[in-house]
């Protein structure tokens, strides 16, 4: 475990036991606090939140066990090692039934210790990698997929600001993959083995997101029936990725400031000071700076949270990353639907090129997901998109040309398209189109539109 960013805080009301046990923790490179006495120790947990302590039993006033049922009945996730005295062995299977990980015994033995600590160290590896791998799991992980150079260029500051942990705020129109970004960013950074926590501001209610950022105590309002640990504390140690930043009401903003300048934050109902390591990646699709001069967002929030400064393009202004994302959402759906993979065909590829996009990269995996689904053929073409698209591809596929061919062209689509709604039946094809069905079997002829192998006999022209 070494070189690994952890806390440790010693309890004991012996200065000399607490000195010794800080020295032989820094031999192995771990960052120690110190307490001496169970109500520092408890303040020092909430605050700093230390994965691991060193708990003696033997205190006055406030005991090691009293310390445990009190870490249990706040809800506080720590590993506490107690460390007690030769005669005190039965207190110490107590403190094991109370919650404690493992106890070592006094005289402190250096090598037990570091024994006892090293299987602490990986329990608490394996907890942490157990939070990255289920927050990425839900969060289904994507690589950034970029060909446009502005995209490219985007990705080389991404990187360059990873390594830090300063703030960064994301702009860019809804749908633009601002999330996905604010991912890779994260496992860029040295905080990739934490975990990644989302919270999406403009969907929770304001009178809830403060709790869901802070956390509340047990009784704080009408149904907190028991403590919770808000968003910030969760992301110890990790990126917090606050999207719809500029949905946030003013009373939240004020807490949001401080946990930026100072890492420090309280739970609703509580006077107590939490302190968190974290890094804050933010997101808009709105005008802050607007909404900073209009008196709706906090001007002193706003700096602080535009450290750097990254606005992802529409897609519609990166259309090089189209034919790629095409290719990856058609791999995506064909394994999560268990289809073939199809390609699209030369005239869909080139309709969703130089369709504008209003919904950006969302929007272009809705239709491919889509697509996937309904498809029937071996490759996807314009009629497998949906209607209000696939219209306006033909539109633009229509223009610049001359009249006749146009209405010649026109006319075929729209029969092809009541075939195909119609499963390849001429007579209802012909009613959806306001036509006798005899003048509709002339139109097929004239316009040479081959008739689909479902139509029966007595439907062929």
């Amino acid at each position: 475990m070494e070189g690994y960013r952890i806390k440790v805080l010693i309890v004991d009301d012996d200065a000399a036991a607490r000195k010794i046990l800080q020295s032989r923790l820094g031999v192995m490179n771990v960052r120690t606090l110190v307490a001496s006495s169970g109500f520092e120790a408890m303040e020092q947990i909430r605050r700093e939140m230390p994965a691991i302590v060193l708990l003696d039993l033997q205190m006055p006033k406030m005991s090691g066990i009293d310390v445990l049922r009190s870490l249990k009945r706040e809800g506080l996730d720590v590993t506490v090692i107690v460390v007690t005295a030769h005669a005190t062995i039965e207190a110490a299977v107590e403190a094991i039934r109370e919650g404690a990980y493992d106890f070592i015994t006094k005289p402190v033995d250096s090598k037990h210790l570091k024994i006892v600590l090293d299987k602490a160290f990986e329990r608490e590896s394996l907890r942490v990698q157990s939070r990255c791998l289920q927050t990425e799991m839900e969060g289904r992980f994507v690589q950034v997929i970029a060909e446009n150079q502005a995209m490219k260029n985007l990705l080389q500051l991404a990187h360059r600001a990873a390594g830090s942990s300063s703030t960064i705020l994301l702009l860019g129109e809804s749908g633009t993959g601002k999330e996905v970004f604010a991912r890779n960013i994260h496992r860029w950074s040295p905080r990739a083995d934490c975990p990644f926590t989302v919270v999406n501001c403009a969907a929770i209610p304001d009178q809830l997101l403060e709790s869901e950022l802070f956390g509340h105590e047990k009784g704080a309002f009408t149904g907190a029936h028991q403590l919770k640990k808000g968003k910030f504390e969760v992301a110890d140690r990790g990126t917090i990725f606050l999207d719809e930043i500029g949905e946030v009401q003013a009373s939240i903003q004020t807490k949001l400031l401080r946990v930026l300048q100072d890492h420090e934050f309280e739970r609703v109902g509580s006077t107590r000071t939490i302190r968190a390591d974290i890094r804050v990646i933010a997101a808009t699709n709105g005008d802050l700076e607007r909404a900073v001069r209009e008196g709706g967002f906090r001007e002193d929030l706003y700096y602080r949270l535009n450290v750097v400064s990254i606005k992802l393009p529409p897609l519609r202004e990166r259309k090089e990353d189209i034919p790629a994302l095409i290719d990856h959402f058609l791999r995506k759906y064909a394994g999560e639907l268990k289809k073939p993979l199809k390609q699209l065909s030369s005239d869909a590829l080139d309709g969703l090129t130089t369709y504008h996009w209003p919904g950006n990269v969302r929007e272009l995996e809705n239709v491919i997901e889509r697509a996937m689904v309904l498809s029937t053929g071996e490759q996807i073409g314009p009629e497998d998109l949906p209607p209000q698209l696939a219209a306006g591809l033909r539109r633009e596929a229509l223009r610049g040309k001359k009249f006749h061919e146009a209405v010649r062209e026109f006319k075929q689509w729209t029969i092809q398209d009541a075939l195909k709604r119609s499963e390849g039946n001429q007579t209802k094809a012909a009613e959806l189109l306001g036509l006798q069905r005899t003048y509709l079997a002339k139109l097929i002829r004239l316009l040479e539109i081959k008739a689909a192998p479902s139509l029966t006999e007595k439907d062929r022209p």
